[in-house]
């Protein structure tokens, strides 16, 4: 065998740590082709591999550990990367190159640490066993959850960005929410005292009770509640979970037992290349520290992981010299923004405040002693400044003449920062180290998709800050270079679907025809178009979808009356309002059911969908559940779906209002309204929450003096916690507040656009949506009303309407000539009811088995 023919030798690369940075780390080892040079393996002490920790507390709003994880499932073993799960590394053996782990010893060549941190715990006496619960993973999360179903009141420790977020995990679990922390100021580190004036007042609008300069010396047990904890001035609190955010400390014990040179504050000392003191051993991510610093925020560490990674692959790199930590972030539905210098600690810095003591709004810009340079920013209550100011700092760029216009309500006309100021080299996505020259080098190589951007360079995939800023630059590059930005809605519309909506309100229009021939081009239009004008003129004017001027502007779900399942069949879903159903009624659904072979699933918005009815049998279906006084639930049309409910002060002993009741009344107003996307409601009857309104579009919360409304939540592929819009609404105020948003919303969003897309494309956010709503600032109030009532006046089932007319029955057959059913749809029985059988099972089921 001659020398080519001998295979090269790969060394042992072990990565410790399968957080956010080492598996970042493990990327771009793949990325950049350091698989060649070693054989990789990766210990995680946590049985998941790698989740995002940034959006850890949407695991409270629905989302499990596998849609929080990072990677595709498969990506290690199909690189040849060894994975090991829930083994913990014990020690570092450095003499010999080896780990030790619980399942025993192995060598390794390089060696990198991304064990991250760890929660402080104050040494409080008391502050063991079931008090002690922290926020870091989601096994912890669990641990809170389940010390939360028995709970009333919880106190986080710390008033920090963590402490923050945990103070929102527990409102969202229904707690009574408090927040203790040491120092004069909440987020002490990222503002000064006029902005944590500002967040604190915010935070206690919303029910959170905020206690600053208190020390605990010790938790007892409590008289009203489970523990109480004591403060160093006489006063004290009680509650029945405790749970402790007071800062982060660097995962560092295995390295300052192998002897690994420690920083006086904690962290493995690292260099401009990441190596510790042993140049075999690389520190990144929270466990490091560079020049005295340690970086708690994900950039950093992915800026670090890209250093190891080249340099391991024999690559370029940058050296690492430290990190910009620079921040946005909405905690408890909140903008709070921190930039560069925040605190003006630069000699001779001076600072432009604008204080709205009326809204808590604060906004405090830091520039040079020479007026010439942003050095930093505080931003609370409106992050809609934050890219602009960000740049400012960045890039150095000159400021105007009168630097306080940057922070100046917008409408005095504030000027911003165009995406042409910006230098190739200025960041828009620190996460993924994506520059403005990157993005310009990929629409000139042909990328004109936002998606596709996102997709090749990965901005705007890590935390999000920064899509608004990414857009802006990809449309300006595309206008730059010839390449029009089109937001006409398809070729047969030169318009947008809100311009659609405004001439089809102001002219009166009633079909698409009508639309087509005034103000489009072409004789047909589009899968496109069709629906969406099918969708304005029925919020407009709300005419049966099966009229036949309107039924081909249907898609086939709305065509039908019902959603098609991927084996041809349909589902039915009949209203249950509010989730509250008589006896008689059930055992009608039952019936049907049985009759019909129907599979029966309870769902989460509290109805009962009926699958598998194929199309002839859904006018038979329908006729019955009429007959019960059931009406269609809509849940085939981007309309009102559900309103939520928990039992209220009906029977449950919290409640202080009839969620139940006002459930009803919602559903049996809004059913039917048509509009650009899917709506879902929930009304909870104390701040428990076991309605879950603040998942929704619409979530009402019972209080002692009426309702409180957040709007614009929803859950699905892209989460969001609805945000609180107006407080302690009495009945009429409360669903007149809701007429005008869901009108306004109708109105000015996109086509098939969620509330909460569409809120935080707002220009002015959710205080230019109160200023709209609840102070009428466009005056539109009463327009807006009107034409609620309109469409609530002209409401009518959509399938007691069909059945009364033998011409919309046609449709509903499987062929034209013949009412049998479709011979090629299969079912089997499973757990008790029927399921599709799919082709490529077909083979496989006993001909005695299968049910048609």
């Amino acid at each position: 065998m001659n020398s080519l023919d001998t295979p090269i030798k790969r060394e042992t690369l072990i990565v410790i740590g399968n957080g956010m940075v080492g598996h970042h780390c493990v990327e771009q080892l793949i990325e950049q082709g350091a698989l060649t040079r070693y054989d990789v393996q990766v210990f995680g002490e946590e049985r998941q591999r790698a989740y995002d920790r940034v959006h850890l507390s949407e695991y409270f709003g629905g989302r499990d550990a596998e849609s929080l994880a990072l990677g595709e499932p498969d990506l290690y073993a199909r690189h040849g990367v060894q994975l090991h799960l829930g083994v913990q590394v014990l020690e570092i053996d450095r003499e010999n190159k080896q780990v030790v782990t619980s399942a025993g010893r192995q060598a390794y060549d390089r060696l990198v640490l991304a064990t991250g941190s760890y929660p402080f715990v104050p040494p409080i006496p008391g502050a063991e066993g079931n008090s002690r619960l922290v926020y870091r993973t989601l096994d912890d999360l669990d641990a809170i959850r389940d010390a939360a179903a028995n709970a009333k009141r919880g106190v986080v420790v710390g008033g920090g960005l963590l402490g923050l977020e945990a103070a929102n995990a527990l409102k969202s679990l229904g707690l009574e929410a408090h927040v203790v922390e040491f120092a004069p100021r909440l987020m002490p580190v990222q503002l000064d005292n006029e902005g944590g004036a500002a967040l604190k007042a915010r935070i206690e609008a919303l029910g959170v009770g905020v206690h600053l300069s208190r020390a605990t010396q010790e938790i007892v047990p409590g008289e009203a509640y489970a523990y109480r904890m004591n403060f160093n001035d006489g006063e004290f609190l009680e509650a029945d979970l405790i749970l402790f955010s007071a800062g982060i400390r660097p995962q560092d014990a295995l390295g300052r037992s192998a002897g690994l040179e420690i920083a006086a504050r904690g962290g493995l000392v690292v260099d401009n290349d990441c190596r510790s003191s042993d140049p075999d051993i690389f520190a990144i991510g929270e466990c490091a520290s560079w020049n005295g610093s340690i970086f708690g925020l994900v950039a950093p560490g992915y800026s670090m992981a890209r250093n190891v990674a080249a340099q391991l692959a024999g690559g370029a790199y940058e050296p690492f010299t430290g990190a910009d930590m620079s921040t946005k972030l909405k905690l408890l539905g909140v903008d709070v923004g921190s930039i560069g210098d925040a605190h003006a600690a630069t000699p001779g810095a001076k600072s432009y405040r604008f204080i709205d003591e009326a809204s808590a709004s604060y906004r405090r810009l830091v520039v040079s002693a020479d007026g010439k340079q942003v050095l930093g920013a505080v931003l609370v209550g409106d992050n809609s400044y934050y890219d602009t100011l960000l740049q400012y700092a960045q890039n150095g760029i000159a400021l105007p003449q009168d630097p306080s216009g940057l922070i100046l309500p917008q409408s005095a006309g504030a000027p911003t920062l165009g995406a042409d100021a910006l230098p190739d080299n200025a960041t828009i996505c620190s996460c993924h180290n994506v520059s403005k020259g990157a993005v310009c080098c990929k629409v000139e190589a042909g990328v004109t998709d936002l998606g596709e951007l996102k997709a090749q360079t990965k901005a705007a995939t890590g935390c999000g800050g920064c899509s608004a800023l990414l857009k802006l630059v990809f449309d300006n590059e595309l206008s730059a270079r010839g390449v029009a930005v089109d937001k006409s809605i398809c070729e047969h519309f030169a318009h947008t679907r809100q311009e659609l909506y405004a001439i089809v309100r102001v002219e009166g229009v009633i079909s698409f025809e009508e639309l087509l021939a005034k103000h489009g081009r072409g004789h047909t239009g589009c899968d496109i178009c069709k629906p969406a004008v099918g969708s304005i003129l029925a919020s407009c004017w709300n005419q049966p979808i099966t009229d036949s001027s309107l039924l081909p502007l249907q898609d086939t779900n709305d065509t039908f009356m019902a959603n098609m399942q991927k084996n041809g069949t349909y589902s039915v879903v009949p209203r249950i309002a509010g989730g509250e159903i008589t006896p008689d009624k059930l055992i009608a659904l039952g019936a049907v059911a049985k009759k019909y072979d129907l599979y029966t699933k309870i769902t989460g918005g509290q109805r009962i969908d009926l699958f598998g009815a194929q199309l002839h049998q859904l006018p038979d279906i329908w006729g019955e559940l009429i007959e019960a006084g059931f009406e269609t639930g809509h849940a085939y049309g981007k309309s009102l779906r559900t309103v939520k409910s928990c039992v209220g002060s009906t029977w449950c002993r919290y409640g202080v209002q009839d969620s139940v009741g006002m459930a009803l009344r919602l559903e049996d107003r809004y059913k039917g309204l048509r509009s650009p996307h899917k709506i879902k409601f929930g009304v909870s009857g104390c701040t428990r929450e076991c309605a879950e309104a603040q998942s929704k579009d619409i979530g009402v919360i019972a209080t002692e003096n009426g309702w409180n409304l957040y709007v614009a939540g929803n859950g699905g592929m892209r989460p969001r916690h609805a945000e609180l819009f107006a407080t302690d609404l009495d009945d009429a105020s409360l669903i007149r507040t809701i007429d005008r948003f869901l009108m306004f919303y109708i109105r000015t969003a996109d086509r098939l656009q969620r509330t909460s897309v569409w809120r935080e494309s707002l220009d002015g956010g959710l205080d230019y949506l109160k200023e709209v709503i609840i102070d009428d600032s466009l005056g539109l109030g009463a327009e807006l009303e009107a034409q609620m009532q309109l469409v609530i006046d002209r409401y009518q089932c959509e399938w007691a309407n069909a059945l009364k007319d033998p011409e919309k029955l046609k449709r509903f057959r499987t062929f034209v000539n013949d009412e049998r059913g479709d011979p090629d749809i299969h079912f089997v029985k499973e757990r008790g009811q029927r399921r599709p059988v799919h082709a490529h099972e077909l083979h496989l089921i006993p001909v005695t088995e299968e049910l048609r």
